[in-house]
């Protein structure tokens, strides 16, 4: 309806230009929108108060011919003009109604489509250090990342789902001492406890699995631990693949999986970081200064010069991960999306300005990023702190067993990246209208009850019949809800072009209150066949919207509840 609407007010601006009331190299992008208020019809549009001073004319005046103008449409039942020159257009009911039948027709693609045209995209989030469990915000990163991945290949792109490890550094070395105590027997509380040592009971549970001699599968790598306590880089490389693997089955129990797994100890392997560091030399933006290796950043939009290379001859967490982006671009990915805590923020612009210096022909502004805000946990209106499992901070495994994947999900995705988000149990856990995913859930269940009360009274849904009589759905409720299934395609191209899943979400709770509404509101058991059977279209085709959009979440559509 949107886009036929945008394109009778292209003629009809063609039809003004060439009676002279527009100029001729008028060529306005056209804003059509859903109105708020449904008295004010189903779409508006404020073209005429843009138009107006290329024109000379009041705004209300050039609203006038731009309807005078429109070409005739069964689309379009009327028009009005509003305030000082608004277009309200309202639908036909029949225009309308035949969302019902396009949803119908198709099913699970109802919202997608090729707009990015097989684009390669890679997106890269969680990317936790393989130093313990997985924590709320890690989770809150794995359910943006994952519902952008979605979207992204909702609108054509083909899409490289991939988790950095930093599997080297200071943190890793921490990981391995924290171990080796445990295994010699020594407790967070003893004075040989390392002093940035890990103190939750995983690390007990690693040091028991090395002792006992276990295997450890963890994606690219099946490490046997040696048992010898004095081995500290045997330590290291089983610690490091137990803690992998743990992440990886936190991750699959929360519908998360990736294509690739990237190690930050290959880009040393593989001499990538020491190439990086020789390619910013050559280039000239670098220098020596008390003993350090610096880059000169702030030649690209920096605020300050940042160390690459320190003077004991380590190199600092900005360089391998100019390194890692390097390989990025290499591997053929121009658009990349880092999905990331906004504790990275400092990191944006030093990446970006090290990539710059390469000269490797990298565009300015990449790779793009979606930066998340902190997760507070609370229950009974108290902030939860603690896992015992983790020692410090609330796991997401914690949350998936107190609340259920679907709710943990859907939680965390629902609000937008940037706001800080206030995660309650106790909400979650609640089956209420208050429950944003119970209330969304609730309605596709409730068409489902529907077809089951329809199976049990001896009849069974006509499609024929039902599509022969869409225009019957002449209520307000009615028309209401297939108004909002009309804007669904809508939702998903936006969200995905803003990169922001949490548009999916909202529009879900709100196609839920307009059927809820319309459920109440409307009988859809009636004798008529042709009725109840177009009532029956309409219901099925909001299931099949909120199943595509529950989807692209990662969350369920429950049939009973």
């Amino acid at each position: 309806m949107k886009e036929t609407i945008i394109a009778l007010l292209d003629e009809a601006l063609v039809t003004l230009k060439q009676q002279g009331v527009l100029p001729a190299d008028t060529s306005p992008t056209i804003k059509v929108d859903p109105t708020k208020d449904k008295a004010h019809g189903d779409y508006a549009t404020n073209l005429a108060l843009m138009l107006a001073k290329p024109a000379g004319k009041k705004p209300r005046d050039l609203a006038e011919a731009l309807v005078a103008a429109l070409p005739e449409s069964a689309a379009v039942s009327k028009t009005e003009i509003a305030g000082p020159g608004f277009i309200n257009f309202f639908a036909a009911t029949d225009a309308v109604a035949q969302v019902v039948a396009q949803v119908l027709e198709s099913g699970d693609a109802y919202g997608r489509s090729l707009a990015g045209q097989g684009q390669k995209v890679q997106v890269e989030f969680v990317s936790a250090n393989p130093t313990g469990p997985l924590h709320v915000g890690h989770g809150r990163g794995a359910a943006i990342g994952d519902s952008l991945c979605r979207l992204l290949e909702a609108v054509g792109h083909d899409v490289t789902r991939e988790f950095y490890y930093n599997d080297a550094g200071a943190q890793i070395s921490n990981l391995a001492l924290s171990v080796q105590a445990r295994v010699k027997g020594l407790g967070p509380e003893d004075a040989g406890w390392p002093e940035d040592g890990y103190r939750g009971d995983y690390i007990q549970d690693v040091a028991n699995s090395y002792l006992a001699g276990e295997t450890v599968h963890a994606d690219d790598r099946h490490v046997t631990a040696k048992g010898d306590p004095e081995d500290l880089d045997a330590i290291r490389e089983f610690a490091v693949a137990y803690l992998r693997r743990e992440q990886d089955l936190d991750l699959k129990a929360f519908g998360v999986e990736f294509d690739v797994y990237f190690l930050e100890s290959s880009l040393y392997e593989d001499g990538k970081v020491e190439a990086t560091v020789e390619r910013l030399i050559d280039q000239g933006h670098t220098y020596e200064e008390e003993g350090a290796l610096w880059l000169r950043t702030t030649d690209f939009g920096d605020d300050k010069d940042r160390v690459m290379r320190k003077k004991d001859g380590g190199y600092t967490y900005f360089l391998p991960d100019v390194a890692y982006h390097l390989d990025k671009w290499q591997r053929g990915f121009a658009r990349v999306i880092n999905e990331q805590g906004a504790d990275h923020h400092s990191t944006v612009t030093r990446v970006r300005a090290g990539l710059q210096a390469l000269d490797a022909g990298i565009p300015q502004g990449w790779p793009d990023y979606v930066l998340h805000q902190m997760v507070l946990v609370t229950r009974s209106g108290v902030e939860v702190k603690l896992s015992k499992r983790a020692g410090s901070y609330v796991t997401l495994r914690d949350l998936i067993d107190e609340v259920g994947r679907d709710a943990t999900r859907y939680f965390l995705a629902a609000r937008r990246a940037d706001s800080q988000l206030t995660f309650d149990i106790d909400l979650a856990r609640s089956q209420s209208n208050d429950n944003p995913v119970y209330y969304v859930q609730y309605a596709h269940a409730r068409v489902c009850s529907v077809l089951r009360r329809l199976e049990a009274e001896g009849l069974s849904f006509d499609h024929d019949l039902a599509l022969a009589n869409l225009a019957s759905l002449t209520e307000d409720q009615e028309k209401a809800l297939m108004n909002r299934l009309a804007r669904y395609p809508e939702v998903v191209a936006h969200a995905a072009a803003s990169r922001e899943p949490q548009q999916v979400a909202q529009y879900l709770q709100d196609l839920a209150a307009d059927f809820h509404t319309c459920y109440n509101a409307v009988k859809v058991m009636v004798e008529d066949d042709a009725l109840r059977n177009a009532r029956l279209a309409l219901g099925l085709a909001t299931r099949q919207v909120i199943r595509n959009g529950l989807d692209l979440l990662g969350v369920g559509a429950p049939e009973e509840m």
